[in-house]
């Protein structure tokens, strides 16, 4: 009767070792990036900052929401009479364009 001997190669180990690292490495760059790499980082403050040049509320556009854009811009025309609401508007484009931009990586329905 023979024995059977089982040998494991320590360097196979390593590189499971390894691949989970780098597994671990992609999932962690993922979720920060919001799953489009760098530009995921980018892009709300892009849509904010396009929102942010008066009366044309870019960052709708940006976000493409061509629609959202259009209203708001005839809006302002009735608005731009009391300069109070205006500004809201302005304001709240400004959050909606970054907030929207946020959720554009994790939700494509957004």
């Amino acid at each position: 009767m023979e024995d059977m001997v089982v040998q494991f190669p320590i360097d196979e180990k390593k590189q499971l070792t390894d691949r989970r690292e780098v597994r671990f490495l992609k999932e962690v760059w993922r979720q920060i990036t919001f799953g489009v790499g760098a530009w995921g980082t980018l892009r709300p403050l892009v849509a904010a900052v396009l929102a942010a040049i008066p009366f044309l509320f870019l960052g709708q556009h940006f976000n493409r929401q061509h629609r959202k854009g259009v209203d708001w811009f005839l809006l302002q025309i009735p608005l731009a009479l009391t300069l109070v609401l205006w500004i809201g508007l302005w304001l709240y484009s400004i959050y909606d364009a970054w907030l929207t931009a946020t959720k554009v990586g994790i939700d494509p329905e957004a």
